[in-house]
């Protein structure tokens, strides 16, 4: 069985948790897009832990993690991040951690054209795109180019510094000549790679056919996506987006088995909507009402630390999201955070400039988009502890048919806390 989980909507929709949910009867869990720009937190009977390039099947001790082809990779925040995760007990070998030859490094120069564009744009412009400076959009920019370190490289010294040369002079014509920055040294570029990179070439492998080879002897393999349909190169809010492809039907390609199709795609939203970084987002709470939402979720970038921006539930957005993600069934996260809600809003339709529409908009017309909102009756009390679906109250069970009903999408899976049990299967 070949199951993706991604996001519906803008990312933060909770998918750390449900592959950690999930993974328990898993063989592989493999991301396949992406790098530390955004995070998932996964809490279990070890602890809380904030993942950003790790896949979330790393707490189960017989699934094996890939960290595809479709990845870029930071190595300096891999290794903390790792040594985070094994400082609390949790192992970590080339047995249970698998990271394609065909991945690309993010290099320290492209942290800091990111800084230096972002930094750019707002100061001069005014427009910044919400990025996380961490280097991701650059890395993109230079696959694309042909001017990227591959992990397969770490195993020729002599090739890999002839490449570090010639990629940094070009780079340096932007850096240095552009941006008017202290030139990058190349060297400085060689030692961190070592110290860096050349821990991880036991990890590394030819993934594909490792995942090709699992897929024929009928193992379950999760997918796990970052980021959400919203923000996805192609179709999402353009520019406001990530420089990857966040959709579930990229998995084969991102991990490493372009030739195999998914048996299935479970898509995550959250019961209310977020949103981290800049760009529309049409059902924006502002106030006292945004702060009492933001602080019952506790909506924080698990990547930045940044508040997250937050709004009514938006059924344009997370209709178009299921279809984008061709979900097949959905899971509903974080339904328990509604609890201190009379009413409960909803947004069922698009006011553009007088025209109401249920079709997910872009460009300009996004823009301008304000929310037609509806109300529904909240349940006023806690759920946490509810493990069955008739254990829900009544209003609770209704919003939850009433969002199914409205995404086109039904929902196997309810979260009504943060912890890997408290959750509810339909």
């Amino acid at each position: 069985m070949l199951t993706a989980i991604s996001g519906i909507n803008w990312g933060d929709e909770g998918k750390g948790r449900m592959v950690d949910l999930l993974s328990e009867n898993a063989d592989i869990v493999a991301r396949y897009q992406g790098g530390n720009n955004a995070g998932h937190t996964v809490i279990n009977e070890y602890g809380e832990f904030k993942l950003n390039l790790i896949p979330s099947g790393i707490f189960r001790p017989n699934v094996v993690n890939i960290m595809g082809g479709g990845m870029v990779i930071d190595l300096e925040h891999l290794t903390k991040e790792m040594k985070r995760i094994t400082d609390r007990g949790i192992k970590i070998t080339p047995e249970n951690l698998k990271i394609s030859d065909k991945a690309t490094i993010v290099l320290p120069y492209h942290v800091q054209l990111d800084i230096l564009e972002e930094t750019r744009l707002t100061e001069v412009t005014g427009k910044p795109y919400g990025s996380t400076r961490r280097g991701i959009a650059p890395v993109y920019s230079d696959k694309y180019m042909k001017k990227t370190v591959r992990m397969s490289d770490l195993f020729f010294e002599d090739d890999l510094r002839e490449k570090i040369y010639d990629i940094v002079t070009y780079k340096n014509l932007l850096i240095n000549k552009g941006y008017g920055a202290d030139p990058v040294d190349p060297e400085e570029i060689m030692n961190w790679l070592k110290e860096y990179g050349y821990p991880f070439r036991e990890y590394v492998c030819d993934c594909g056919e490792y995942l090709r080879k699992a897929s024929e002897e009928g193992k379950n393999i999760i997918f796990e996506a970052q980021l959400g349909a919203l923000r996805d190169i192609d179709f999402g809010i353009y520019p406001y987006t990530s420089s990857s492809s966040t959709i579930a039907a990229y998995a084969p390609i991102g991990s490493g088995i372009p030739g195999i199709k998914l048996d299935k795609s479970i898509g995550i939203m959250k019961a209310y909507s977020t949103c981290v970084g800049a760009g529309p987002f049409t059902v924006r709470m502002t106030g006292e009402e945004a702060e009492q939402l933001r602080k019952a979720g506790n909506e924080y970038g698990a990547a930045t630390g940044r508040p997250r921006e937050v709004g009514a539930f938006d059924v344009v957005a997370s209709k178009y999201g299921v279809i984008l993600q061709g979900a097949d069934e959905v899971a509903l996260t974080k339904l328990d955070v509604l609890s201190y809600m009379d009413k409960i809003p909803v947004c069922v339709a698009y006011d553009i400039d007088g025209e109401i529409t249920t079709q997910f908009p872009s460009g300009l017309r996004l823009d301008i988009a304000k929310p037609v909102i509806k109300y529904l009756d909240g349940w006023k009390c806690d759920i946490s502890s509810c493990r069955k679906y008739e254990d829900l109250p009544e209003n609770a069970k209704k919003y939850i048919e009433f969002i199914s009903k409205e995404v086109g999408c039904y929902i196997k899976y309810i979260s009504v806390g943060a912890s890997r049990d408290e959750y509810i299967e339909a």
